[in-house]
């Protein structure tokens, strides 16, 4: 609701309300033609913005081009400009005189022409964002939640952020770069023009520089967690921020986008688009959940500033804050992976980056309308952490207030319920991440982030216990940290350059590292953003030509026998796969005959019927199929035609891969092999499922259709 009445109101105030400066002083020579005016035209016209028009003026496009970005907001397009007044010029500037990188605040005290334009491309390239075909931000498109990140990045291939406080009003960008409230929203031929009052100018410092300056300056709220890194030798690792290789291929053009065209692979529901561009960079990111001093402080009985690595693993080998299972060395080789306090602080660190509003993803699951953006049932994300392989569950609900890390609730999940927390037992509650706070963008790297957690976070017994009570659903892009860290996944924009990315061959570039493919493999992530697919958060990966790919699997938390499950959404356009399991990805066995992915429920071989009103009845079809290896879609997963397990969408079905077992301690690979003599026919990726025998076989409470 934040903004949608100042947006009814718009177009009757909107005049007067774009073109008052910010400081409030009114233009009136452009008072009734901004509407066939350029974004730089625009700017040109209103005094307040004439050193940013010189900017952008002197600031080429990038690198490689000898075009300004005024040059570039004055053509054709879809620009969203955060203006900066001269005001807000003059004060960075007076900025950078305080830290001692000029002598004077002005253009003129630079020590080198290289520092001078590196500083103007900071002014002017995090300034605007290009949308390409579609996209522009007015204020309604900005991201409903405070600390979410925009879809698209800006010039400077950074991501802002944006913060909302009590007045809905009063937007804030990357924290404390106030959008002016009256002078906001100014529409131009091409894109949209929004006055700040600060200039944006996003750190580029990485997670160990930023754990470096927590350490060097003894700055309290990290502290402790800071100390526990560098003991443990991981500033190296969090020092990363892209793959250089990749990023001099992709400039010499020696990473290809994919033409569909060559083998006639119609991509459908997608306008007949034929061209997957293949991802710009190859970043990597770290997110990291972090205890805060002050419940090191309670906890251990001493400042912050008295707090060692020594202390932490005391305490954690005092608390029992492992697993029976698990062996380690409790000595002082912390850089060791067979030390406890290295294997304990390793679990609380994901190997991609992703912003607050990306913890979990809300799209399709059952109830919830990207409109409206109300919570309904648990949506849940599972992840293999840094360090020795281990599973965290992240997860949010209607009922939760927030997002939890191992959060184990008691649902409804009857045939006949909606599947919404029943209530949460104390101890199954876990650590509550706080992602709307001030803190989040306070500890915000160009490669990471940190976000505080309420309670402590383990492997224990018990985390692992209650984790294999669940049923393990993961989407396919979650496999590849590459997909996070490099804003693949679910990007919130209908531009197809993002709709349909191109995973390059291995041949080219190993750009998954989770993902391995033959040169014959034709790889596209379709993102399906305003999409009605009834996939898990409707995107999906397919491929096209004699492919063969094999897959990392995520672990399972306890050893024992597992069903590994495979959803396909059936049509024509696909083709016959043989898959291949084990943990030797060099010699893999298959799971059974192959597997015709144009073949949904419906089909005779099945054993499926459509849900009647006889509840015992529906689990006997469910029993039938589940003899003949399938399954129905799942009850939490629906589009416009209803669930994916109604019979409007009976071409969705679960195949059951293989029922064996497997070690919590071993990395599983899946191999996806056509047998088809074709080029033509596709591969399918949505979601696998982990399901432990005490979930599927429980005697006493049957798996849930959810």
């Amino acid at each position: 609701m934040k903004r949608k009445i100042q947006h009814i109101f718009g177009a009757i105030a909107i005049a007067a309300a774009a073109l008052s400066a910010c400081t409030e002083h009114v233009d009136t020579s452009a008072r009734y033609v901004f509407k066939e005016e350029t974004i730089a035209s625009y700017l040109a016209k209103n005094a307040q913005y004439s050193e940013f028009v010189k900017l952008m003026n002197m600031v080429p496009v990038s690198e490689m081009s000898e075009s300004t970005v005024g040059q570039l907001l004055a053509a054709r397009g879809n620009y969203t400009c955060f203006a900066p007044t001269n005001e807000a010029i003059d004060k960075y500037l007076q900025k950078l005189t305080e830290e001692g990188l000029i002598s004077a605040p002005n253009w003129e005290s630079f020590p080198s022409q290289h520092k001078l334009d590196s500083i103007r491309a900071v002014v002017v390239l995090n300034s605007v964002i290009d949308g390409g075909d579609v996209t522009q931000y007015s204020t309604w498109d900005f991201p409903t939640e405070t600390n979410g990140e925009f879809p698209l990045s800006n010039m400077n291939d950074r991501r802002l952020t944006v913060r909302y406080v009590n007045d809905p009003d009063s937007i804030y960008l990357n924290y404390d770069c106030p959008v002016s409230v009256r002078n906001r929203d100014i529409p131009a031929i091409n894109g949209t023009i929004h006055c700040v009052e600060k200039v944006l100018a996003p750190s580029d410092i990485s997670m160990a520089t930023l754990v470096g300056k927590i350490l060097e300056t003894k700055k309290e709220g990290f502290l402790v967690a800071a100390r526990v890194l560098d003991a443990c030798g991981l500033l190296d690792t969090l020092g990363k921020i892209q793959d250089e290789k990749y990023e001099k291929l992709y400039r010499q053009g020696l990473i290809p986008d994919y033409d569909a065209t060559k083998n006639s692979w119609v991509f459908h529901g997608a306008s007949g688009y034929q061209l997957a561009r293949a991802p710009k960079h190859r970043k990597y990111g770290f997110t990291i959940f972090a205890e805060t001093d002050s419940f090191w402080t309670e906890a251990i009985g001493k400042p912050a500033l008295e707090i060692y690595p020594e202390d932490v693993q005391n305490w954690v080998l005092a608390n029992q804050q492992y697993s029976a299972e698990d062996q380690f060395e409790a000595d002082n080789n912390f850089k060791s992976p067979d030390n406890l306090l290295n294997q304990w602080i390793t679990y609380h660190i994901l190997p991609f980056k992703t912003p607050a509003n990306k913890l979990v993803y809300h799209v399709n699951e059952k109830g919830y309308s990207l409109n409206s953006k109300t919570l309904t049932i648990p949506v849940m994300e599972f992840y293999a952490t840094m360090g020795k392989r281990r599973l965290l569950k992240i997860y949010e609900s209607k009922e939760s207030n927030g997002i939890y890390l191992n959060r184990f609730p008691n649902l409804r999940n009857g045939r006949k319920e909606d599947y919404h927390e029943a209530s949460c037992d104390d101890d199954k509650r876990g650590s509550y991440i706080d992602s709307k706070s001030d803190r989040v963008l306070e500890y915000e790297a160009v490669n990471g982030i940190i976000y505080a957690i309420d309670r402590p976070l383990a492997y224990t017994d018990a985390v692992r216990n209650n984790l294999a009570k669940n049923r393990i659903r993961f989407e396919s892009m979650s496999l590849f940290p590459e997909a996070m860290s490099n804003d693949i996944r679910k990007r919130d924009d209908t531009d197809y350059r993002y709709q349909f990315v191109h995973i390059p061959k291995n041949s080219v570039y190993h750009y998954f590292e989770n993902m391995d493919m033959n040169d014959e493999t034709n790889m596209v992530y379709l993102n399906s953003y305003g999409y009605d697919w009834c996939n898990l958060q409707a995107d999906e990966v397919k491929a096209v030509g004699r492919y063969e790919v094999t897959i990392k699997l995520p672990p399972v938390p306890r050893s024992g026998t597992y069903e590994l499950r495979y959803r396909v959404l059936a049509n024509g356009d696909r083709g016959v796969v043989q898959f291949y399991f084990g943990d030797n990805k060099n010699f893999m066995q298959p799971t059974g005959i192959p597997v015709d992915l144009t073949i949904g429920c419906r089909h005779q071989s099945t054993g499926w019927e459509d849900d009647t009103e006889d509840l015992d009845y529906n689990a006997e079809v469910d029993k039938r199929m589940r003899n003949n290896n399938r399954m129905k879609g799942a009850e939490a997963i629906a589009n416009s035609g209803g669930s994916a397990r109604k019979s409007s969408n009976s071409h969705i079905v679960r195949h059951i891969l293989l029922r064996q077992h497997i070690d919590a301690n071993k990395t599983y690979y899946l191999r996806l092999k056509s047998v088809l003599d074709s080029d033509r026919k596709e591969l399918y990726m949505d979601h696998l499922e982990w399901c432990a025998k005490e979930v599927y076989d429980n005697p006493e409470q049957p798996e849930d259709i959810w």
